[in-house]
């Protein structure tokens, strides 16, 4: 029967700071106040002087300056210009951790000081740290008693403990800057365009080491190495780790990406370690490759040592097909009639045919309906009923993707009529449509970009209220009827940058800006840039979405985490689908098709002694739950017993409803999504007590079984044998008979229980036959 359910100090550097301290002590009040007085006098005209020297760079040859954070410290020298606030000392902060969220970069700082989180803001954290406390934290006329200085290394008690040694390059750079005036931070800066990592991919063994290098290049022509500088993370610690100075050590088998982090700027490098299998390479070379998906999975593959597994067999091509294309089981005479077709083409030809079903657009109008959160949470029945229907029509039309997006950006008119509007009545803030476009058709979440520069992605927040602005001018007024809303495009309005109290010119993420008067629709602006072949967002972010229904992971997961520091497990595949997409005019069939005639989509889900860790590369396909619509669904074709929900006609479908707040115990408690934020963690498939325990003993399954005209009924009335029943329960819900050992089981099961004498004992022995398929991990995960 199937089964069921992670530095020492220097002696005389210390007894000289103290020495110095003392002295800072004794300093007169009037002394004290000319220093500083000299001070802000000099900073106020360090911007003209900046300036001056910036356009005399500009006016020039660019000038290569490299300052190497790699080198001891006595080699390093003052680049020309002086150290930069902007580009040196708001590093070194970072460095240190002192502009933290767990430090001085809180919402409310720590002890009277705060900095901005990451060093976002330049300017802020530049008059935090010089006019602030008296102008303590920075005193140009003795730098070694400045604050900045002195807490850090521990001469004045720190809360924060030590952080750096007084003749570390951090020190240096400080003390430097601050000896040569303290320089403010300036428009005509340099910035940082690019960063560099080397080596960008590379294969160790376990134990083994690599030192990455960054190199940063700036607007300006310069690089800088700033390897000592950057923040490293890595994406899967189990396989590697990786130290503050950018020293990678493998640790396990595997792949994983190191993520480097520098003012805003993102990149990764890739470390492997194959797995120990001595695969032979004719493995390789004789898996089947029936397009270029394939091609790209093996190679990496045998990068790894990772063997694939064979292909499914028909029975489980069938059953795996129509579950991940349309929701539905297939039918025991559609299963007999695939099995007895010879044609070497079949597989093929019946993907064609369930892209063509209306059962495909059911299940993907559901899917497409969380992406855009189509609810009555927000939206009146019409209303929701109306956006529903258009997503549905786009889906069967096989409306290409860059059009649909365009259709939903630009959407103006009735929204009883044209039901794309609807997507502005449910988010009617500018944060809301910022956060939600992103997420929905770009795969990132660019949320933390509304208060700071974004932590972990190259988004500002400036950029953010660029984005934002491109919103700003969108109207809306109630018609006469319930639902019927005008959406229009307002001749003026602008959304402020809270800090600067502003508007900024609207642009998009990436995009070329618009000018603030400009008469152009925002929004068709938006839409160019969003749907326009060469945006390197918007169609990776769908065909990841598409590839993980089918695959059951994304090659970035989660598949609304697509930041650079979160790579794709094959970038050469992600890129290779992406450009056939686009090439393709966004033909989201064309794509669909092109996964499920891959070798990788029809590889069997039973691993082989060279492919059990893997659960990222498809070497086999990965087993996954059911969605909760999808299993009420199939239950409900299992038992021939329609699922009631409430306000919907007899034979509705889970998976067509248009609605996520239909009252359903069962969908509620199998992880359908609420859709209240675009996120796909909305959707869960992790088991739960409730599950089980429903499972057991709920309403669902056993009152389909009880109901009169089940296939219980059927198959008492029709007085099937006991090999009948087994067979097709096992047929209709598996998709494949009974194996000898199950079969002989179950006929002992059957034929003891009929032959008792108590009233319907052939019912509930069939009934109990049904329900052990029904609870077994193999009906409820696809394989």
């Amino acid at each position: 029967m199937p089964e069921t359910f992670r530095a020492p100090g220097n002696t005389s550097q210390k007894v000289a700071t103290m020495q110095t301290v003392q002295t800072s002590l004794k300093l007169s009040i009037i002394g004290f106040s000319l220093a500083m007085s000299a001070f802000f006098a000099a900073s106020k005209l360090a911007p003209a002087h900046a300036a001056t020297a910036n356009t005399a760079k500009r006016a020039s040859a660019p000038v290569t300056i490299t300052v190497d954070t790699t080198k001891p410290v006595s080699e390093i020298t003052v680049p020309a210009g002086g150290w930069s606030f902007r580009n040196h000392v708001i590093p070194v902060l970072t460095r240190l951790g002192c502009n933290s969220g767990a430090c001085h970069g809180a919402a409310a700082g720590k002890g009277g000081f705060k900095l901005t989180l990451r060093g976002y803001d330049p300017e802020a954290d530049f008059a935090v740290l010089t006019r602030q406390a008296l102008g303590r934290r920075v005193n140009p006329v003795e730098p070694a008693r400045s604050l900045v200085l002195l807490k850090p290394t521990m001469a004045i008690g720190h809360g924060g403990g030590k952080r750096m040694e007084p003749g570390s390059l951090e020190y240096k750079v400080l003390s430097e800057w601050i000896a040569g005036g303290a320089t403010p931070p300036s428009e005509g800066d340099a910035r940082v365009m690019r960063l560099d990592v080397s080596p960008k991919a590379t294969t160790l063994a376990a134990g083994a080491e690599q030192s990455l290098k960054v190199l940063a290049h700036y607007t300006d022509g310069h690089a800088e190495d700033v390897t000592r500088w950057v923040k490293y993370s890595v994406a899967d610690a189990s396989i590697a780790a990786v130290g503050e100075d950018g020293n990678v050590k493998m640790i396990g088998h595997g792949e994983t990406a190191v993520s480097i982090w520098y003012q805003s700027q993102v990149s990764f490098a890739r470390v492997a370690n194959p797995f120990p299998h001595k695969i032979n390479p004719e493995v390789f070379a004789s898996s089947p490759r029936h397009n270029f998906v394939d091609a790209l999975v093996l190679k990496k593959l045998q990068t790894l040592q990772l063997a694939p597994s064979a292909q499914a067999s028909d029975r489980e091509f069938i059953r795996r097909a129509f579950l991940d294309a349309t929701g539905t089981l297939p039918t025991p005479r559609e299963i007999e009639r695939f099995l007895a077709d010879g044609a070497p083409g079949k597989r093929a030809k019946l993907i064609d045919e369930l892209l063509a079903r209306a059962e495909f657009a059911d299940y993907w109008a559901n899917r497409w309906s969380d992406v855009f959160l189509v609810s009555s949470y927000k939206l009146g029945e019409t209303a929701m009923w109306s956006f529903y229907n258009w997503i549905r029509d786009s889906v069967a039309a096989n409306k290409p993707w860059n059009q649909l997006a365009r259709e939903i950006i630009t959407a103006n008119g009735n929204t009883l009529e044209n039901g794309a509007a609807n997507y502005y009545v449910m988010h009617k803030e500018v944060t809301d449509l910022t956060e939600n476009v992103s997420m929905a058709f770009l795969g990132m979440s660019i949320t933390c970009a509304r208060c700071h520069n974004h932590p972990l992605e190259k988004w500002t927040q400036k950029q953010y209220y660029q984005m934002a602005n491109l919103f700003a001018r969108v109207g809306m007024k109630n018609g006469t009827r319930a639902g019927d809303v005008q959406v229009y495009t307002n001749p003026a309005g602008e959304v402020n940058h809270p800090r600067l109290n502003k508007p900024l010119p609207p642009a998009p993420l990436d995009g070329t800006p618009l000018t603030l008067d400009a008469a152009q629709d925002r929004r068709a602006h938006l839409a160019d840039w969003l749907t326009s072949p060469d945006n390197p967002y918007f169609a990776r972010a769908l065909v990841n979405r598409v590839w993980k229904n089918f695959m059951g992971r994304g090659l970035v997961e989660a598949v609304d985490d697509m930041r650079a520091t979160n790579p794709p497990s094959n970038e050469e595949l992600l890129t290779a689908l992406t450009n056939d997409f686009t090439a393709r005019n966004f033909d989201v069939k064309h794509l669909i098709r092109t996964i499920m005639n891959s070798a990788a989509y029809q590889r069997s889900s039973k691993p082989n002694e060279f492919n059990q860790p893997d659960e990222k590369f498809y070497a086999r396909y990965l087993l996954k739950r059911l969605p909760a619509e999808v299993l009420l669904d199939a239950i409900t074709q299992v038992t021939g017993v329609d699922t009631e929900f409430p306000g919907y006609p007899a034979g509705t479908r889970a998976v067509q409803l248009p609605d996520a707040r239909v009252n359903s115990y069962f969908l509620s408690i199998f992880g359908r999504p609420p859709r209240v934020t675009t996120c796909e963690c909305e959707r869960s498939a992790e088991p739960s007590v409730p599950q089980a325990l429903h499972v057991i003993n709920g309403d669902t399954i056993n009152q389909k079984l009880r109901a009169p005209n089940s296939v219980v009924d059927a198959l008492v009335k029709l007085g099937a044998s006991d090999e009948t029943v087994i067979q097709h329960v096992y047929t209709a819900a598996l998709s494949r008979p009974a194996s000898p050992a199950e079969l002989r089981q179950l006929q002992t099961m059957l034929q003891e229980t009929s032959a008792s004498n108590a009233v319907n004992a052939r019912r509930q022995a069939i009934e109990d036959l049904i329900w052990a398929v029904l609870t077994s991990k193999e009906f409820m995960f696809n394989h």
